[in-house]
């Protein structure tokens, strides 16, 4: 099936999705499962309540600040490659084919594979299937969300949306829990290291959470409207998840103290028990499942995106490039990512603790190719000062250069926690760069004359 539009032509990206549903998808690809587990971290790195507090709103402000950022590149170049589009207009292709290289191998499908490991976990807790139920789970999670989407845009963005609602309902369930229920805890604080370590590795989780703010430019393209919008929508979700997520930390710090918090594997299930008992907690392990489920979904929809510009840029990779418009979308792409997943599912390195290995696999890699959009903007900014910019940062050049520095300091931290687990993401890029020399991607400049 093949149809054409005004706002794009035929086989290629179309403007099909509507604001609310580019909205659902910032909202849901953030608020995953991290929020259930990151508390406790940072609670154990916080001196106090109020640093603790103070990190949240620190986390949430500098996400606001990238996300200003990547509003004004996807307002000048809007394209379905998102990021990977950023990187290839200000360094060149093959930097850019790098990126796209990392994220197929390992940032979004780990994501993916991760994230259905967490629905696995969750739903074998409340009908287990045998000794593989984890498994099991986690691969009809990777068939679910793969052929949601590869089966239409609509129907994996009207998934979204809904899956989102629920989610939000779930953690304002666990907010009046904890504010209004269960009876308030001691106001103890845990024994912390002091120092820039603790708060480099608190800031990493705090950060950690707010993760994926930056998957929403790769619908820029399908944004119904003008690009200039994607701003407006990436600071309201990002200003809907940051309050969410100061109210759930008073919550769990009202109900179980600092040293509760701190000492618990599962906070939002220790809230939900202290003001309904076992069925309290019982019902919060639907709630993480559909959580993770929820970005799963999303990661899902932005992964392809990427995968299917890598494919239109690369020849010998073409295949990833075909745009399915009579679904709007990459088919080929889902489908790639989807057996990616599934094969790092099967090998069921991620079962034993996902969350530790999410960090340990992607955050350095992820970190090092924010920065370098970070640094893109200044660059596109003196390559290409005449280009129409819809939208352009606020506060210019002040607010990119403190996003920058977050980049540089949270590379450094995420190093530094990971130590030895930094190689993996290392080895990917090893592995992409001999993939380079071979595929030989052309340059921009290669490629238009």
């Amino acid at each position: 099936m093949t149809e054409s539009s005004p706002k794009g032509p035929a086989n290629s990206p179309r403007q099909t999705l509507r604001a609310y549903e580019v909205l659902a998808l910032t909202i849901g690809v953030v608020i995953g499962a991290g929020i259930f587990r990151s508390p406790s971290l940072v609670a154990g790195n916080a001196g106090s309540v109020d640093v603790m507090l103070l990190a949240w709103v620190v986390g949430g402000l500098l996400s606001i600040i990238g996300a200003l950022c990547y509003a004004e590149m996807a307002s000048a170049f809007p394209d379905v490659g998102g990021d990977y589009h950023f990187l290839e207009r200000a360094y060149g292709r093959r930097l850019a084919f790098l990126y796209g290289w990392a994220r197929l191998s390992v940032i979004q499908t780990g994501s993916v594979a991760l994230l259905a490991y967490v629905v696995g976990d969750y739903l074998s807790v409340i009908a287990p299937l045998g000794p593989l139920s984890s498994t099991v789970y986690a691969a009809l999670t990777v068939l679910l969300v793969c052929a949601l989407n590869w089966t239409g845009v609509r129907i994996g963005a009207q998934a979204q949306w809904w899956l989102t609602l629920i989610v939000v309902i779930g953690l304002v369930v666990v907010i009046i829990a904890g504010l209004l229920v269960a009876p308030a805890a001691p106001g103890d604080a845990p024994a912390t290291t002091s120092g820039s370590s603790a708060i480099g590795m608190m800031m990493v989780f705090v950060l950690l959470t707010y993760g994926g703010w930056s998957e929403t430019v790769y619908v820029t393209a399908e944004l119904k409207g003008s690009p200039r919008r994607m701003g407006m929508i990436m600071v309201t979700g990002l200003l809907i998840v940051t309050v969410i997520y100061l109210l759930a930390n008073l919550a769990f710090v009202r109900a179980l103290g600092m040293a509760g918090m701190a000492g618990s594997d599962a906070v939002a299930a220790d809230v939900m028990r202290a003001a309904w008992g076992a069925p309290g907690a019982a019902l919060i392990s639907l709630a993480i499942a559909l959580a993770a489920l929820t970005s799963a979904n999303a990661t899902v929809i932005t992964g392809a995106r990427s995968s299917y510009a890598l494919g239109r840029d690369v020849p010998a990779l073409g295949w990833l490039g075909r745009w399915t418009s009579g679904r709007d979308t990459p088919g080929n792409a889902i489908i790639a990512q989807g057996g990616v997943a599934l094969l790092l599912v099967a090998g069921g390195a991620f079962a034993r603790d996902g969350f530790a290995l999410a960090v340990d696999y992607t955050a350095p890699v992820f970190w090092t190719f924010l920065l370098l959009v970070g640094v893109g903007l200044f660059v596109l900014r003196y390559r290409e000062p005449d280009a129409p910019r819809p939208f352009r940062v606020p506060l210019y050049p002040v607010l990119p250069a403190i996003f920058c520095l977050t980049c540089i300091y949270m590379l450094w931290s995420s190093v530094v926690y990971t130590g030895v687990g930094a190689l993996v993401g290392i080895a990917v890029l090893v592995v992409g760069g001999v993939m380079l020399l071979v595929l030989q991607p052309p340059s921009r400049e290669e490629k238009s004359s």
